[in-house]
């Protein structure tokens, strides 16, 4: 029996760019000043989305999905992402396997639903009909049977689950230090038990921004004022210290410190690591995790701070736990609750336009209309949401201005400069 070519395809060739292109390229890396937004390039040009795309969405682990998106075998998603387009399938034996969504005759998209049930993956176009592991299994034609099937295997990308989040790396040897943040994580997440959730709603709203801007307006609050619906729990002096915080939020910052100093005694009692860790730039696989408390009851992302769903998640002791907040480079964010859980992922789809993914996720057992009310959990983040992209597409109009031109960062947008350092890193080692 051939084998099967498990092989993953490989991420975009410097070599297609052009030389005066990467000289070009190469200068606008060089002369990113530390502490200053990126020039307009970054945001606005075809070939250095291009770049990205090989730098890194195809070296580095992207977070996918989670468990509750395809809870069965047969049950799949798929995922797109600049030229990508990846099948995640969840395999018989349980595991969950992640295969390119090209047929393996002419090219063609075979699975194009966002998600659904499968058995064998059947290409539209000539039938072509693959294993559920990706394995070429019919391409009969009358008297053009005169090849080897085992060469024609769907191509293969890296996949892993941590703690029922689901992580892809189409590169042929993915970073190894995603093992070592993988294990920072998985005790902060685990109590949650995403494996016993299911979806109670998703959400995607296409940004008319840069990926980068869209990360770059997660990662810090000064602009919090813009949520009015999400200041109601979440302390609006987020990345401020003693020394940062504005006369006009003192007030919040003292009921801030309180609920910080209560919750990291709930979680002594109980276990439950809240410690801040935050390696953005410092390694391969960016993280910043820890728990941190949220304002009013201190349960959920509601108005007065109390739970959204009456159903508490896995093996949490109570509901007061604040949030644990994750940040992964280069494409994710979370936040998991005592009552919910909510995942967020950036896909870029051209250099101008990126798909922005939350799902609510609640307990297996939860009723909706009985132990939550849909509209209520999920009001704070549709809202949100729909602030964030305003401003991310403020900010895109504004850098193909030829008046534009980098600003200073304040010291509370410090996660925004890790994030362009860890960024910029990857690409200086790609055209390495």
């Amino acid at each position: 029996m051939a084998t099967i070519d498990a092989r993953p395809a490989a991420p975009f060739a410097t070599a297609a760019i052009a030389p005066e292109k990467l000289s070009e390229l190469q200068a606008l890396i060089d002369s990113r000043r530390p502490g200053f937004s990126l020039t307009a390039p970054f945001y606005t040009d075809r070939q250095l989305f291009d770049l990205d795309m090989r730098a890194v969405f195809g070296r580095h682990w992207l977070f996918a999905g989670s468990i509750a998106e395809l809870p069965e075998p047969g049950d799949y998603i798929t995922v797109d992402f600049g030229p990508y387009a990846l099948i995640l399938l969840h395999h018989d034996d349980g595991s969950v396997r992640a295969l390119h969504n090209v047929c393996r005759h002419r090219g063609a998209r075979i699975l194009t639903e966002d998600s659904g049930t499968t058995g064998n993956l059947v290409c539209g176009y000539h039938s072509w009909t693959y294993a559920p592991d990706g394995a070429l299994i019919h391409a009969s034609a009358p008297g053009e049977i005169d090849f080897d099937a085992g060469c024609f295997a769907l191509k293969r990308a890296h996949c892993r689950v941590v703690g029922g989040l689901i992580f892809v790396c189409i590169a042929a040897e993915p970073p190894e230090d995603f093992d070592e943040v993988a294990e920072i994580f998985r005790p902060y997440i685990e109590p949650h038990e995403l494996g016993a959730t299911k979806v109670a709603y998703q959400q995607d709203i296409v940004e008319q921004g840069n990926w980068k801007l869209v990360m770059e307006n997660n990662r810090e609050c000064y602009h919090c004022d813009g949520h009015p619906e999400l200041a109601c729990s979440l302390f609006p002096t987020w990345g401020l210290t003693d020394e940062t915080v504005p006369s006009h939020l003192a007030d919040v910052w003292d009921r801030n410190l309180s609920a910080s100093a209560a919750l990291e005694q709930r979680c002594r009692r109980y276990g439950l690591p809240f410690e801040v860790v935050e390696e953005l730039d410092t390694r391969e696989a960016g993280i910043r995790i820890s728990r941190e408390p949220l304002d009013g009851e201190g349960e959920s992302f509601s108005a007065d701070g109390r739970r959204l769903s009456k159903k508490l998640l896995g093996d949490l002791p109570d509901f007061r736990l604040g949030r644990c907040s994750m940040h992964l480079q280069p494409n994710s964010w979370f936040h998991l609750l005592g009552d919910h859980v909510i995942t967020f992922a950036a896909f870029p789809l051209d250099e101008e336009r990126t798909l922005v993914r939350t799902t609510w996720l609640v307990a297996d057992d939860a009723v909706e209309g009985v132990d939550y009310d849909l509209e209520t959990l999920t009001h704070t983040w549709k809202r949100t949401n729909l602030q964030d992209k305003a401003f991310v597409e403020l900010c895109q109009r504004g850098a193909a201005s030829p008046a534009y031109e980098p600003g200073p960062y304040m010291k509370s947008e410090y996660q925004v400069e890790a994030f362009v350092n860890w960024y910029i890193t990857r690409l200086r080692e790609a055209l390495q």
